[in-house]
């Protein structure tokens, strides 16, 4: 009997840290995300964009706002606050090796170790996929 509850404890212990661990990051992150946010802003403004949209490149206009909020809720506890990486690999140039379509066929399928994501929805795949297409 102890040795199933030390197993079972165990077990817990892993599932919990491996869910967990992005909430005292997620303080000092949002304030540098916002300062990276408008830097990147202001270099897609040259496009002639709206704040707080940026041009996915095939004439696709993207709401960044929206995209990064989607991100933070389904992706950043595995790529990063700030696309950095951490489990899972770095986005911060994700656009430059995959387009868009490429991007959504990871979200909903999974590649490697990422499992599919199936509780994205496929109108925020394509929001976030095209915001990270983007990141060249």
């Amino acid at each position: 009997m102890k040795k199933l509850l030390s197993a079972l404890f165990l077990g817990l212990i892993l599932v919990l840290s491996a869910c967990g661990g992005g909430g005292d990051e997620g303080a000092t992150d949002d304030s540098a995300n916002d300062e990276t946010t408008e830097e990147q802003t202001g270099e897609d403004s040259g496009e002639g964009t709206d704040e707080g949209t940026s041009d996915s490149g095939d004439g696709e206009t993207v709401d960044t706002a929206a995209a990064e909020k989607v991100y933070q809720n389904n992706c950043a506890s595995c790529h990063g606050g700030e696309l950095g990486g951490g489990m899972g690999p770095a986005l911060t140039e994700v656009g430059s090796k995959y387009s868009a379509e490429d991007i959504v066929g990871v979200i909903k399928n999974g590649k490697g170790g990422m499992p599919a994501q199936d509780q994205v929805s496929d109108e925020d795949a394509q929001l976030v996929a095209s915001w990270l297409a983007t990141m060249k």
